[in-house]
């Protein structure tokens, strides 16, 4: 009985159906996460803003080195980056961030100009990559100029607490790693 019985199992396994494994499926794995950072961030109160009168108010250059390394700059897919902008201050304001190469040429710019208090938040979204500006802008780029101008008077002052502009940046980009 168990002779008839291991003989029976032994031609089940031998005739039964089994799908041949495919090993090489690992070859066709795409695995492409979205990686998010802050950027920058600025911030100034009404006071300073009136203490350098009309015209500019701030400059400053911010070292940008997220697309340093050629194993990620290559693999960069497309992202966005989102700027938020906040003026509680009594001030119509002017905002321009300057993405600058090695040698300090300007790549790209993105210009903003908010009303006085109340003004709404201002939030821009930029794409990059197939559906939006060249990611050879980021590729590129080694540090981020970033200058405020009063368009407003040196006087006034806003009835909001604690008035200021403040300037958010973050980004996020889809990166292929394999």
């Amino acid at each position: 009985m168990k002779r008839l019985l291991s003989s029976l199992v032994y031609l089940f396994l031998v005739f039964s159906c089994a799908e041949e494994q495919d090993f090489d499926q690992f070859d066709d794995l795409s695995i492409e996460p979205t990686v998010a950072s802050s950027i920058f961030y600025f911030e100034s109160d009404e006071e300073t803003i009136n203490a350098f009168g009309t015209g500019g108010f701030y400059e400053e250059v911010f070292t940008f080195e997220a697309f340093s390394d050629p194993n990620i700059a290559d693999r960069v897919i497309d992202g966005t980056i989102t700027y938020q902008l906040e003026n509680t201050t009594s001030k119509s304001l002017g905002l321009l961030i300057e993405f600058l190469d090695q040698d300090g040429n300007v790549l790209d710019s993105e210009p903003f100009v908010v009303d006085e208090e109340p003004a709404p938040l201002l939030e821009r979204q930029v794409a990059y990559g197939e559906s939006g500006k060249s990611l050879d802008i980021l590729r590129n780029t080694t540090n981020i100029r970033v200058s405020g101008e009063n368009l407003g008077d040196a006087t006034s002052q806003s009835s909001q607490n604690e008035p200021r502009i403040i300037l958010r940046s973050s980004a996020a980009f889809r990166v292929r790693l394999r």
